[in-house]
């Protein structure tokens, strides 16, 4: 399973090397839903320049935000902007509820399975179907049942339903009683290599955030907190939805990516104040925090 395939906001995506696009939809997630789900074109412009993105990256990857539906243009008091779509404000919400879970199941919650069927003559749907549930973060049984922690019903269940797929699929909670050893098998249905080598990446990558100094003036602290938290959530956000919290009784012992959540929970508890503070100076009409709001024309 590749990290690229859990983002339907996205597209392309890795653990180690974030684009443009995902960081606009991180500041969405994170900011537009104050703001009635819109954010001005400048605005994005200023916020994004703070993490080495230039304008045009920025114009060019909210074109494409919009080709994928998940952004519409609008203008508001004269300025240009994009508030998300519907489709753009279910992604946030279900991914509110996944990126933002710090429990794991166990193995006594049970399993849900996912099985479908889907005709010949409607090979898209059949794509869309296996797509989506690898989004969600199921594992793969055989070609036609897919399996994941049973706390994942009713997120599965509103996806089929939005998407018209439910028609093709019957879903079970199940429990598993014989043959094979669970932890095996949860070895064959993710792939718990790629999972070991992502959360690896996203601890060194953002380990040495905690212990860095703290910069000697309250802008400059809250600019870092913006930068480094908004960095941090880009590249923590693929994650759960490739492990969807599988019982930590059924991981490899010492599994690093309870280590790499305990890390994300604790960054975020340092760096979100900071960072949504700096970056509610830069929703005034782009205006760069720490800057003066201009005057009106005339004034």
């Amino acid at each position: 399973m590749a990290a690229e395939a859990h983002d339907p906001a996205e597209g392309d995506s890795s653990a180690a090397s974030a684009q443009p696009r995902q960081f606009i939809v991180t500041v969405y997630g994170l900011y537009s839903r104050t703001e009635g789900g819109w954010l001005s074109v400048a605005s994005l412009i200023a916020l994004l320049s703070d993490l080495g993105i230039d304008a045009p990256a920025v114009r060019s990857s909210i074109s494409r935000l919009k080709r994928r539906g998940i952004l519409r243009a609008e203008r508001r008091d004269g300025a240009a902007g994009y508030a998300l779509s519907d489709e753009g404000l279910s992604v946030l919400r279900e991914g509110d509820h996944r990126i933002f879970r710090r429990e794991r199941a166990t193995p006594a919650d049970g399993w849900l399975l996912a099985v479908f069927s889907v005709p010949e003559s409607e090979r898209s749907k059949r794509h869309l179907m296996r797509s989506r549930l690898t989004r969600l973060g199921f594992g793969t049984v055989s070609s036609g049942v897919y399996i994941a922690p049973a706390h994942l019903y009713d997120t599965t269940a509103e996806m089929l339903r939005r998407l018209g797929l439910d028609g093709y699929t019957d879903l079970f909670r199940a429990d598993h009683l014989a043959f094979a050893d669970p932890a095996e098998k949860v070895r064959q249905w993710w792939d718990l290599g790629q999972l070991e080598q992502l959360y690896g990446e996203f601890v060194r990558k953002h380990a040495a955030v905690l212990e860095r100094p703290q910069p000697g003036t309250a802008d400059a602290a809250a600019r870092d907190a913006f930068v480094d938290y908004v960095r941090v959530l880009t590249d923590w956000r693929q994650l759960p939805y490739l492990d969807p919290g599988l019982p930590e009784e059924l991981l490899p012992e010492k599994w690093i990516g309870i280590r790499a959540a305990d890390l994300f929970f604790a960054l975020q508890s340092q760096l979100a104040d900071g960072a949504r503070a700096y970056a509610a100076r830069g929703l005034v009409r782009g205006v760069p925090p720490g800057t003066a709001a201009p005057e009106p024309h005339g004034a």
